[in-house]
């Protein structure tokens, strides 16, 4: 019989899973808190191994499709003056043309009608109590009628509840760096500048403006913050004109966009570090995969790819281990902790670029954003950060 496994969470990791079991004959249920699919949340440039995963699933044109070809990263002062730009171009050259950006929800979209109506899919629910034996993994959840399963994945995010279950409490393992993000859209903002990406920095801040189609523009705050708590909705938006209130450019009027908006993405930028367990991301039957495992944090800049790739190497070694799932879960941390371990050790590099700590720093970010402009000097600089060292396994 098929192994029936529980996937906790629909996004990206969890879509991705279960796409793979099912290509590989397993019984996948996934359980979803929100009531539907997620919308909202920020673009993303998306490349490298997770590129090569959505190549395998047949989603590349689609994502080309739907997804931003962006011609240029412009910074400027609080007047709107450029101080910093460079074309976009280099990384499509360093990548073979294997780059888009694209939404972050338009992704995880994509992912799940590859599986809509072919596995179980329960929006509405989570995960309340995990039992596990020798046999089977008892599941009670917080609205519907207890079930048994063969194992379960925990693909629910940063802030996972599959893992506070069976691992224990976040604080444990959650590595706060220091930073918030907020994100939201607005209907008819102008100005527009179509397929580029302007950034307004200040000392430990930085306000960024994106076009989408359908008269949309997207703005993504992040900000450097002592406090971790996150709050509700009206002291999110109070945080924020807090933050902004004084900064130049366009931020009046963001805010004015910010004050009539409903849904506000805002969260901590952190990691999840779980090295100090010995079985890493496993407890029995019961493992975690993307960020609910190992995130990377917003600074790494390729979250969504890396959860598509765990997850596609996550099932295909329960397939090739033919259900020997102690030696699945195994491998699966030996082939791929080195990897998001490398990483999360890059992410912390970036900070400086999204809100650097001193004008020096802010200096350094403007000089080098300039002399991306220079060809050599943008595929000497670009290619060995999109260059994934990872050979995805043939299954």
């Amino acid at each position: 019989m098929a192994l029936r496994v529980l996937i906790s969470g629909a996004g990206i990791a969890g879509s991705t899973l279960a796409y793979w079991l099912l290509h590989y004959g397993f019984e996948a249920t996934i359980i979803e808190k929100a009531p539907r699919l997620r919308v909202g949340g920020y673009v993303i440039d998306f490349w490298g191994a997770g590129f090569d995963v959505a190549d395998r699933m047949g989603i590349v044109p689609e994502l080309l499709q739907q997804g931003y070809e962006v011609q240029e990263v412009r910074a400027v002062d609080g007047s709107g003056k450029t101080v910093a730009s460079f074309p976009a171009r280099a990384f499509f050259r360093a990548s073979k043309g294997r780059y888009t950006t694209v939404s972050r929800a338009g992704l995880a979209a994509t992912i799940f009608h590859q599986i809509d109506g072919k596995v179980e899919a329960i929006f509405g629910d989570s995960v309340s109590r995990i039992e596990q034996n020798d046999q089977t993994v008892q599941v009670a959840f917080e609205h519907g009628p207890e079930r048994e399963f063969d194992l379960v994945i925990g693909a629910d995010g940063l802030h996972s509840a599959v893992r506070k279950l069976v691992f224990g409490s976040q604080d444990q393992f959650e590595k706060y760096l220091g930073y918030k993000v907020a994100e939201f859209e607005a209907e008819g903002y102008r100005p527009r500048d179509e397929l580029v990406y302007l950034l307004h920095t200040e000392l430990h801040q930085q306000v960024g403006r994106f076009t989408m189609r359908e008269d949309r523009t997207m703005f993504l705050f992040i900000f450097a913050d002592d406090h971790a708590d996150t709050g509700d909705l009206p002291a999110q938006k109070a945080l924020l004109r807090k933050r902004f209130a004084n900064s130049g450019w366009e931020c009046p009027q963001i805010l004015q966009a910010l004050d009539a908006t409903r849904e506000l993405y805002f969260d901590r930028v952190s990691q999840i570090r779980m090295e100090a367990r010995p079985g890493l991301w496993t407890q029995g039957r019961v493992t975690l995969v993307g960020d609910a495992a190992s995130c990377v944090s917003l600074l790494a800049g390729q979250g969504s790819a890396l959860a598509m790739v765990a997850a596609y190497v996550l099932a295909g070694e329960l397939h090739r281990s033919k259900g020997d799932y102690p030696s699945a879960f195994a491998r699966y941390e030996q082939l791929f902790a080195p990897f998001v371990r490398g990483k999360q050790k890059a992410a912390l590099r970036f900070a400086g670029f999204f809100a650097p700590k001193s004008r020096g720093s802010l200096f350094v970010r403007n000089q080098l954003m300039n002399l991306l402009r220079i060809p050599w000097f943008a595929d000497f600089a670009i290619a060995g950060e999109i260059t994934d060292k990872l050979a995805l396994p043939q299954y």
